[in-house]
């Protein structure tokens, strides 16, 4: 049975993993410096844009707080962004509109080296080697008011209206990319419904949630601290891809974002959340009876539209949903395996294997900085069983050239 003790000092373990494995401050501000200088661009005056106010914010776990660094040091990292523009040309369509956003890119000699070629749904600016990161951009239509309501609606302690926060974007596959110009009739997505949604999942208190407002700032400021959710959730997206690495069928992050959050329990222990979010993620995946295929299928409702399913594509692909019970049934056991070792170097070792060798020995190094210090300022105690040191338990005694205390 694990103690008190012992749980607070996983608490401490694991914190230190969701950092080690948390993007840079530095990594975090050159994609913001970069997407910002983009939106100035698209805005400028004499930009055939400006007059729509075009705006660039960050989506996704970029927003969410949640992203990760790439398991190797030479992968990029992906930073998903919306270009907001209110309004735009009575006769365009959707292709009109991505035209526009594409074209003002060419007009600026360093972007259009950047650009790659146009995506589904987003334009792509591949950044140099050294920078490590690209920036995926997607054209939508909001409202005059949208920012006022956005802002709202993430500092607000209880879920205002999310389809409010809808937005209409550009969709290359939707029959009528080339010919309707009532965005009313364009294709819907919801990314800041989601965000909304999240962070009341996120938060302890709302002053505690109030960070995540801030993420749907043009120019977020980056979070040093993490919520126990956003660590749980990268933690389990670390696992994920290192289980899967390179393959395409591996769990999507939005399930397992979504899961997690609906699993949480607002604990404040991370280690704990993690172990009782993977063990309870299953209990909301439900079976519902499917008209065309006529049998019951695998649903993940998306929870600010239940008639979204985020599995949508494991009837078709059944070994994506094999491989995401595969993976849950792995991390379940690598979580509660950690628990059941006694002493640090068994627990760093049965880390190592499932969440990065890199990253747990750099967290097991800020641990062991941290418990020096603590122990020469006679803090630092020692939990019995674990051998895990700690604030609670049996006093260690400080080391000095003299061998005594």
């Amino acid at each position: 049975m694990v103690t008190p003790e012992q749980k607070e000092e996983f608490n401490k373990i694991f914190k230190e993993l969701g950092k080690s494995l948390d993007i840079t401050e530095a990594q975090h501000n050159a994609a913001v410096t970069s997407y910002e200088f983009v939106g100035e661009w698209l805005a400028q005056e004499g930009s055939s844009l400006s007059h729509y106010e075009p705006e660039i914010v960050p989506q996704g776990s970029f927003m969410l707080g949640t992203m990760t660094k790439p398991i190797h040091e030479d992968d990029e990292l992906d930073i998903d962004l919306v270009c907001q523009l209110k309004g735009k040309g009575t006769t365009w369509t959707q292709y009109d509109l991505k035209k526009q956003v594409g074209d003002r890119l060419k007009d600026h000699g360093m972007l259009k080296r950047l650009l790659d070629e146009e995506g589904r749904r987003c334009w792509t600016l591949q950044y140099a080697d050294s920078a490590k990161f690209h920036l995926d951009i997607l054209p939508s239509i909001v409202s005059e008011n949208y920012k006022v309501l956005l802002e709202r609606s993430f500092s607000a302690k209880d879920v205002l209206d999310t389809q409010a926060l809808a937005i209409r974007i550009t969709d290359k596959e939707t029959d009528n990319y080339y010919r309707e110009t009532n965005p009313g009739l364009w294709l819907k997505s919801n990314p800041f419904g989601y965000g909304a949604w999240f962070k009341q999942r996120i938060s302890l208190d709302i002053y505690a949630a109030m960070s995540l407002r801030e993420a749907v700032q043009p120019v977020p400021a980056y979070e040093k601290e993490k919520l126990p959710l956003q660590v749980v959730v990268q933690i389990l997206k670390r696992h994920r891809d290192l289980m899967y690495n390179g393959d395409c069928d591996k769990p999507i992050s939005i399930i397992i974002t979504t899961l997690a959050a609906l699993a949480y329990q607002k604990q404040t222990n991370v280690a704990t959340a993690t172990l009782e979010v993977v063990q309870r993620m299953a209990s909301f995946i439900e079976d519902r009876y499917d008209l065309v295929r006529k049998r019951y299928v695998k649903w993940i409702p998306n929870p600010i539209n239940p008639e979204e399913n985020f599995a949508d594509k494991w009837p078709d692909e059944p070994q994506k949903e094999k491989n995401f019970y595969n993976w849950l049934e792995r991390i379940q056991q690598d979580v509660l395996r950690s628990f059941n070792q006694h002493g640090l170097y068994r627990i760093q070792e049965s880390l190592s294997a499932p969440f990065g060798n890199r990253e747990v020995s750099k967290a097991f190094e800020e641990l062991a900085i941290k418990a020096r210090v603590a122990r020469e300022e006679g803090h630092r105690r020692m939990a019995a069983g674990s051998g895990i040191l700690g604030g609670v338990g049996t006093k260690v005694a400080n080391h000095n050239f003299h061998g005594r205390e």
